[in-house]
């Protein structure tokens, strides 16, 4: 096993230990869908590609796609981005 896999296990399991939130605690990415309209995306990197129609943001080793019409967005602070606009999907990948 790796050693990134052993140390991602062991911070899991502490932080079900102490009963901490996960994303706090692995820094994983926190995402909230409010219907069709609107996307929450918290512990992001940073914006890798934008378009009325595709958002691409980093979080953490992966890539949150959002895909749509009239895509905008309307927050971009440090730990938080909104996109708003008709949301077709949202999909994870490498």
């Amino acid at each position: 096993m790796a050693w990134k896999d052993l140390k991602n296990r062991f911070k899991r399991q502490f932080s079900d230990y102490l009963e901490l939130p996960g994303d706090i605690m692995l820094d994983l990415p926190k995402i909230v869908l409010v219907g069709n309209l609107q996307v929450f995306i918290e512990n992001h990197r940073g914006i890798q590609e934008y378009n009325p129609q595709l958002v691409r943001v980093v979080v953490n080793d992966k890539i949150v796609e959002v895909t749509g019409e009239s895509l905008t967005l309307r927050n971009i602070l440090p730990d938080e981005i909104c996109v708003e606009g008709q949301i077709n999907s949202l999909s994870f990948y490498n």
